[in-house]
């Protein structure tokens, strides 16, 4: 199968474009290469025959005109998306321009190159979602596919939006869409502005290991290449117009993660004195910062039969070693635009509340 990725240079893109490559696929990444993009992520199949680069922005429909018609896909892995909380907070239009209107944009794109090529039934359009759609929850219960979207950020509110439009375009033109809706990931090739890479980071170089609040909100966390796993399952065996939410199983509160963090430092990089945990410093909260996330994945168990392999400690024992092996990756990324600074911290007026306000301090977004 030929699948034309989209973000194929970051995070989770990147390790579904290693995982297909690996599997037999041929590829197209297609990917703007804004400041979280890194080609290196995939220079260990950048040489493969079956592997091919685009460089374009999805808002451009000329150019994905030129790309369909150049490679012709037999599905699209829609990945491509600004997805930094704090950023959206800050630059909320970048988050409409790219998740709404660029999905919009891809889509049209993709309607017409299905339907000027016959309208193929093993056509797919998968479009990666998270959990942030649903907003926020209590200490009980968990998210499902039927829960009523709730979203309570810029950015969880674009998401939902490009959610509701493939949706659209599958009961209005009949475009074979499916839809997943993930938990948090963490793993190898993490940009260094998300809570894992950050504490990690912070913590070698001596610096204060921020968190927001208390500490209390609590994460489902999902291993990148668990997660690279199930979109591919997803797309093969999926029922067209379905979703299916792909969580790892794993819960655990922000200061719970971090500490846990520390002690595998102290394990593996043991500081002359004292722990990692000794660096942990609470600062001011995120303005509107849901309480808690948990995916409930029994569908995708049930009908597909996947469920996560990797638990929470040993992904981060592996993403802790990746990271220690390959300085040289985020080295390199650390002159970008916004990493080391805390992003989202302007005033903010809550009637619940009172006023929010940041500190001028590294802090990260899950």
């Amino acid at each position: 199968m030929k699948l034309l990725i989209t973000g194929g240079a970051g995070f989770i893109g990147s390790a579904v474009v290693r995982q297909a490559i690996a599997a037999g696929h041929a590829v197209v990444n297609l990917d703007a290469l804004t400041y979280a993009a890194c080609l290196d992520n995939v220079a260990s199949v950048a040489d493969h025959p079956e592997y091919a680069f685009e460089h374009a922005d999805i808002r451009d429909r000329a150019a994905l005109d030129r790309i369909f018609a150049r490679h012709a896909p037999d599905a699209v892995m829609h990945l491509a998306a600004e997805s930094h909380v704090d950023r959206s907070i800050d630059g909320p239009g970048a988050f409409v321009e790219t998740n709404v209107t660029g999905t919009y944009t891809l889509l049209e794109a993709a309607r017409g190159y299905w339907t000027e090529a016959g309208r193929p039934a093993h056509f797919r359009f998968h479009h990666i979602s998270t959990d942030e759609v649903f907003g926020s929850l209590g200490p009980e219960g968990r998210f499902t596919e039927d829960t009523p979207y709730d979203p309570r950020s810029p950015y969880s509110a674009s998401k939902a939006a490009s959610d509701h439009l493939v949706r659209a375009w599958f009961h209005t033109y009949g475009l074979p869409v499916v839809l997943s809706n993930c938990s948090n990931n963490y793993g190898p090739y993490h940009f260094p502005e998300k809570l894992i890479p950050v504490i990690i980071l912070g913590a070698l170089a001596g610096r204060p290991l921020p968190i927001y609040g208390d500490g209390s909100n609590v994460r489902d966390w999902l291993y990148v290449e668990d997660h690279a796993e199930a979109l591919l399952l997803v797309l093969s065996r999926g029922a067209p117009g379905e979703s299916y939410n792909i969580g790892g199983e794993n819960e655990r509160s922000n200061l719970e993660l971090v500490r846990t963090l520390c002690a595998i430092l102290d394990a593996k990089r043991p500081k002359p004195s004292g722990s990692y945990a000794d660096q942990i410093t609470f600062v001011a909260d995120r303005p509107g910062h849901d309480a808690r996330y948990a995916i409930d994945p029994a569908r995708i168990a049930r009908e597909l039969g996947w469920r996560p392999s990797v638990t929470l400690d040993e992904g981060l024992e592996r993403t802790v070693q990746w990271y220690l092996d390959n300085e040289a990756w985020w080295r390199a990324l650390q002159s970008r635009q916004g990493v080391g600074t805390r992003l989202g911290v302007g005033a903010v007026s809550d009637p619940h509340r009172g006023t929010v306000s940041g500190a001028n301090r590294r802090s990260p977004e899950e």
